[in-house]
C-alpha cells in the first residue's frame, strides 16, 4: 500500500533565499543522516518537492520522514518500488507527480529501478561509506576496517545499473585511527563531513560544476554483507589482523568464537600497547595460547606475540557482560532501590513504553530488542533518559548491556552510585621506592578519562635533575592526540554531564580533588622532588599546599557566580527587563611552566573549571609527572570523562596546535615573554581565541636604609633564592640604599654560607638543583656575561661539583643600568645588587620602573608614607611592601607591560574564563 503524508504540494516560503542556481529535488532514503541532509538542502534553499522514505515501524515514523512531515513536505512512505523486477505503476506515477530534476539518495537502503534513476534530468546521485571503486556494497564501513585500511571516507557518485559502480562525483577521506570502530568512523566524518558533501555535491549539479569520473576496475571490490556463520575468528593471525576483524564487525554481526562449548561474540576491541596485565587463563578453541580475563577486560593474543583487548562478551542467550566479568558473571547481587532510585525507575519505565509502543506492559522481563527496538531507538532512549533523569549520562553500550527492564535498572542504579566509575581507570604505573614510600607515576596521555600511549608511540625521558638519572619515559604528544584531546573537551562540555552539572554538584567535585590532593601530598611533593629537584618541605608547603588551598577556594565559587540587572532607558512604559549571565567560554587550553609544576596546573586550571569550562593542559615537557598524577585524583573525584586533559610533550608541537586550534575558545599560558608573543599571535590569527599570559619579569626590589635590616637581609635571600631562584616573581635587581649597601651584603653572604645544598629530598636541605641541564647551562652564561660585563662576582657563580644540576647561590654587585644583569632575567638563585644614593626616592623609582617587565616589585621601609608613595609609582601588577613572596589565592596575581596581562588567582581569575551575555526582555 502506498502511503502519501501530503495530498497537496506546499509552496516553500523561501523569504530571502536566492534561488538562482537551486534545484527540485526528490529525497529516497531514511535515517537520521536522511533527515539532516534534508533540512541542510532546504538550508541552502534548493526545494524539496518529494520525500520517498520506508513505512512507519511499529507505529514510528522514520526521522526523514518525520521531518518532512513537519515542513508539509509530500511524504511517499513505500514498502518496494517493484514486483519481479518491474516498476510499480502506482509508485511510478506518485514519483512522476512531483516534478523532480534530481534524485538524492543519502544512505538508501532500497533498490530503485533504473527508470525512476534515470527519470530526472540531472539523474541521480549516491552516497557510499568508502572511497570508491575499493568496498561496494552495503557493508562498506565494516570491510574497511576489517581489511585493515589506513583510510576511510566516503563517495558521492552518480547513479547507474551496476552496484555502486557510477561515475565518482566527489570523495573526502580520513585517516583510521588504530582503535576506531565504525560507530568511531560515522560519528567522527563519515556523518558530519558526509551531510556537507551531499549538499556541495547538489549544489555543483545546480552550478553545472559537477564532474563524472569514471571509476577505475583496479582496486575495485565487492565484498556483500557478512552472515553470522562467517564471521567466526581465525585465531592462527597477528593481533592487528584479530582487532581488525573484531572491530569490523562491531556491532553487527558480531565476531564470535567457542568458549566451554558455545558461541561467546566479542565487541570493543583494542590493541594493547601496554605491559599485559595480569588475569586468569580462559581456553579458546582454535587459539594457540589461552586469552587472559582481567580486570580491564579479556587480553587475547596473536600469533605474533602481541595482544589485543575485549571489552565486552555477548552469549548464544543475547545476554551480554564485560569481558572482566566472565568469571563471575552469575556471581552479581540484586541491588535494592532507595525511595529516589524507585522513581528514576519509574520515569525510565514510561521511556521504555513511549518507545515500545506495541508492548502493552513493561515487565522486569520486557527485552528491549526482542520487543522490536532499533538502533535508533537506543539513541532515543538515551536522550530522553539524559533529558528526563537529571542529566544522567549513558552509553548506547549501557542499552546493549543490559536489554531485559530489570537489568537495565540494576544498571542504572549502579551508575548512580558510582559504583562503576573507579573500575574504568586503567593506569599503567612508573613505581619507585624512594622517600620512604612506594611513589606510582602515570606516564602516559590523558585524554577522554583514560591514559593512553601517544598516537604515534613516541615517548621522551624526564629527568631527575638531583642526580641526571632517567625517571621514565613520557608519552611524548602528537598533533593528533591534542586533537583527541580537544575533541574530548568539546563533547564533555556541549553534551557531556559536565555540561549540564549544576554549579553546586561541579563545587562538590573541586572539594573533593582538594581533599584527594592532600591526602596525597606527601607522594605529591615527593615526585615534584623527583621530577623538578623542589625541596621537599618546601613542596610541601607551597607546590602541593597551596595547590590545595587554590582548588578549596574556586570550588566555593562555583555557586556564587554571578550577573547582574541593569535599569535601562526603554524600562518604561514598555515594561523591559535588562539582565547580565556569566557563562563558561567553552574548551580552554592551559599551558604552564616548569618551575612549580603541580602549583601553576591549580592556578588556572581551578578558576577555569570552576567557571564550568573544560580544559586541556599541557605541562612543561621536563616536568610532567604531577600533571598527571593530578589527572589520576581527578578521576578519583569523579570528573567527567573528557572535562580534563593532560598532553606532555613539547611546545612547538603540542603547544602551538593548542594556540592555533580552532575548537579551543581560551588559552592561559604562563612562561617566556617571546613563546607569549608568538601564542598571541597564533591565537589571534586562528579564531581571535581568549588570551591570559603571565610573562617573563625582572621584579625591582627598592632597600631603604630606614628598613628593618635583620627582616630585609631575610626576606630579600628569600626574594632572590625561593625555590631556587626559580620562580617567576623573583627580585631579579635589588636596589640597596647607599648607606646600608656594603652591610647588606655582608650579611647576605653570611647568610649564604650557611645553606645547605644538597638532595631535595633530605629533609634540612634548603638548595636543590635546578630544574634540568640547558637551564643550569644558562644560568653559568648569565654568570659569565656579568664577571665581562664588570659586575663583581661577591659569591658562587659555578656549578657544584657533585652529580646533578646544582648551582652555588650566587651575589653580583656594582651592577650599573646597561649591564645585561640589570636588564634580563636570570630565573636562578642568581643576586642582583645596584646600590643608589641616599634620600633619592624618585631616582631609584625611575632606575626601577627602567624595564619592559611587571610582574612584582618591593620595597623595604619603615616610613608608611613612603612606602605608600613607591608602591603607587611602582610599574608592576604586585607590590610587597616589607615582605616578598606573600601570594595568596584570594588575591589576584598577574603582571602589567610585556609581563603580560589577565589574573591568576582571586575572583578576578574567574573573568579570564568567563563570558559576559546581555539579556534584553520585554514582558
Amino acid at each position: 500500500m502506498l502511503w502519501r503524508g501530503s495530498q497537496a504540494l506546499r509552496r516553500f516560503s523561501t523569504g530571502q533565499v536566492n534561488f538562482k542556481n537551486k534545484l527540485k529535488l526528490a529525497l529516497i532514503g531514511q535515517s537520521l543522516f536522511g533527515q539532516e541532509v534534508y533540512s541542510q538542502l532546504c538550508k541552502e534553499g534548493h526545494r524539496v518537492v518529494g520525500v520517498f522514505t520506508v513505512p512507519d515501524k511499529d507505529g514510528k515514523a522514520d526521522p526523514l520522514a518525520l521531518a518532512a512531515e513537519k515542513d508539509g513536505t509530500p511524504v511517499f512512505k513505500l514498502p518496494r518500488w517493484r514486483v519481479k523486477g518491474k516498476t510499480i505503476k502506482e509508485v511510478a506515477e506518485a514519483y512522476e507527480s512531483v516534478g523532480a530534476e534530481l534524485n538524492v539518495l543519502p544512505f538508501c537502503t532500497q533498490f530503485i529501478p533504473m527508470d525512476i534513476i534515470d527519470s530526472p534530468k540531472h539523474g541521480s546521485i549516491i552516497y557510499h561509506p568508502s572511497l570508491l571503486p575499493s568496498h561496494r556494497g552495503a557493508s562498506a564501513i565494516n570491510w574497511t576496517l576489517i581489511m585493515g585500511d589506513k583510510k576511510a571516507g566516503f563517495s558521492v557518485f552518480w547513479a547507474d545499473d551496476g552496484l555502486d559502480t557510477g561515475p565518482i562525483l566527489l570523495q573526502r577521506s580520513c585517516d583510521v585511527e588504530p582503535n576506531d570502530t565504525v560507530d568511531a568512523l560515522y560519528n567522527r566524518f563519515l556523518f558530519p563531513e558526509g551531510i556537507k558533501a551531499m549538499v556541495e555535491a547538489v549544489q555543483l549539479i545546480a552550478d553545472g560544476k559537477a564532474p563524472r569520473i569514471p571509476q577505475p576496475e583496479e582496486g575495485a571490490t565487492y565484498e556483500g554483507i557478512q552472515k553470522k556463520e562467517n564471521a567466526e575468528i581465525s585465531w592462527d593471525q597477528s593481533a592487528e589482523v584479530l582487532h581488525n576483524w573484531i572491530r569490523g564487525h562491531d556491532k553487527v554481526p558480531g565476531a564470535w568464537t567457542e568458549i566451554n562449548g558455545q558461541m561467546v561474540t566479542f565487541y570493543g576491541s583494542s590493541l594493547l600497547k601496554n605491559a599485559v596485565p595480569p588475569g586468569e587463563p580462559l581456553e579458546i578453541k582454535g587459539a594457540k595460547k589461552p586469552g587472559l580475563v582481567t580486570k580491564n577486560g579479556l587480553v587475547l593474543f596473536g600469533n605474533d606475540g602481541k595482544a589485543l583487548m575485549v571489552r565486552n562478551l555477548q552469549f548464544e542467550d543475547g545476554r551480554m557482560i564485560p569481558a572482566s566479568q566472565y568469571f563471575s558473571a552469575g556471581e552479581t547481587s540484586v541491588v535494592e532501590l532507595t525511595a529516589e532510585e524507585v522513581k528514576v525507575a519509574g520515569t525510565i519505565k514510561v521511556i521504555w513504553a513511549g518507545i515500545l509502543s506495541n508492548v502493552p506492559v513493561i515487565e522486569d522481563s520486557t527485552d528491549f530488542f526482542k520487543s522490536g527496538a532499533s538502533s535508533m531507538d537506543v539513541v532515543r532512549l538515551v536522550e530522553e533518559i539524559r533529558q528526563k533523569c537529571g542529566g544522567l549520562q549513558l552509553q548506547n553500550e549501557d542499552v546493549y548491556m543490559a536489554t531485559k527492564f530489570e537489568d537495565f535498572i540494576q544498571r542504572i542504579v549502579r551508575k548512580l552510585r558510582g559504583e562503576d566509575q573507579e573500575a574504568e581507570l586503567v593506569v599503567d604505573y612508573v613505581s619507585k621506592e624512594v622517600n620512604e614510600m612506594t611513589v606510582k607515576m602515570p606516564y602516559q596521555c590523558f585524554i577522554n578519562g583514560q591514559f593512553t600511549d601517544a598516537d604515534d608511540g613516541k615517548t621522551y625521558e624526564t629527568i631527575n635533575p638531583t642526580d641526571g638519572s632517567t625517571i621514565c619515559k613520557v608519552s611524548y604528544a602528537s598533533l593528533v592526540d591534542v586533537d583527541k584531546a580537544v575533541a574530548a573537551a568539546k563533547d564533555a562540555f556541549e553534551k557531556g554531564e559536565w555540561g549540564r552539572m549544576n554549579a553546586r554538584e561541579r563545587g562538590r567535585l573541586m572539594y573533593r580533588l582538594a581533599d584527594l590532593l592532600e591526602e596525597n601530598q606527601e607522594e605529591l611533593a615527593t615526585i615534584e622532588a623527583l621530577d623538578s629537584g623542589a625541596v621537599y618541605t618546601l613542596a610541601l608547603k607551597t607546590h602541593i599546599g597551596m595547590s590545595v588551598q587554590t582548588f578549596r577556594y574556586f570550588a566555593g565559587w562555583c555557586d556564587k557566580i554571578q550577573g547582574s540587572t541593569i535599569p535601562i532607558n526603554q524600562a518604561r512604559p514598555n515594561r523591559n527587563l535588562t539582565f547580565t549571565k556569566k557563562e563558561p567560554l567553552g574548551v580552554c587550553a592551559i599551558i604552564i611552566p616548569w618551575n612549580y609544576p603541580l602549583m601553576m596546573l591549580a592556578w588556572k586550571s581551578a578558576a577555569c573549571l570552576a567557571a564550568g569550562n573544560t580544559l586541556v593542559l599541557k605541562p612543561a615537557q621536563v616536568t610532567p609527572l604531577t600533571a598527571l598524577k593530578f589527572a589520576e585524583l581527578s578521576v578519583k573525584a569523579g570528573f567527567p570523562k573528557g572535562v580534563i586533559n593532560i598532553i606532555p610533550g613539547s611546545g612547538g608541537l603540542a603547544g602551538q596546535r593548542l594556540s592555533e586550534h580552532p575548537d579551543i575558545r581560551k588559552l592561559g599560558f604562563t612562561g617566556s615573554t617571546a613563546i607569549g608573543k608568538q601564542i598571541m599571535k597564533s591565537c589571534a590569527v586562528s579564531n581571535l581565541k581568549k588570551v591570559s599570559l603571565e610573562l617573563g619579569g625582572k621584579s625591582p626590589l627598592i632597600i631603604f636604609n630606614d628598613c628593618e635590616l635583620d627582616k630585609a637581609v631575610r626576606m630579600g635571600m628569600g626574594a632572590v633564592f625561593f625555590n631556587k631562584g626559580e620562580n617567576c616573581i623573583a627580585a631579579g635587581r635589588l636596589f640597596v640604599e647607599e648607606s646600608i649597601h656594603d652591610e647588606f651584603v655582608t650579611r647576605v653572604v653570611e647568610e649564604i654560607k650557611k645553606m645547605k645544598i644538597g638532595d631535595p629530598l633530605d629533609r634540612s636541605t634548603d638548595h636543590g638543583p635546578q630544574n634540568h641541564q640547558a637551564h643550569l647551562e644558562k644560568l653559568l652564561q648569565y654568570c659569565e656575561a656579568g664577571v665581562k660585563e664588570g659586575a663583581t662576582l661577591v659569591y658562587g657563580g659555578r656549578q657544584v661539583h657533585r652529580p646533578g644540576f646544582f648551582m652555588e647561590p650566587t651575589v653580583f654587585t656594582d651592577v650599573e643600568d646597561h649591564m645585561y644583569l640589570a636588564k634580563e632575567e636570570s630565573f636562578g638563585p642568581i643576586m642582583v645588587i645596584s646600590k643608589f644614593q641616599n634620600g633619592d626616592i624618585d631616582g631609584v623609582l625611575q632606575r626601577a620602573n627602567n624595564t619592559e617587565y611587571g610582574l612584582a616589585s618591593g620595597v623595604f621601609t619603615r616610613d608608611i608614607s613612603k612606602a605608600m608613595y613607591v608602591s603607587e609609582k611602582l610599574e608592576a601588577g604586585t607590590v610587597f611592601v616589607n615582605t616578598y613572596n606573600k601570594t595568596d589565592v584570594a588575591a589576584p596575581f598577574g603582571g602589567v607591560k610585556q609581563s603580560g596581562f589577565g589574573k591568576d588567582l582571586g575572583e578576578e581569575a574567574l573573568n579570564e574564563y568567563l563570558k559576559t551575555k546581555t539579556v534584553t526582555l520585554e514582558y
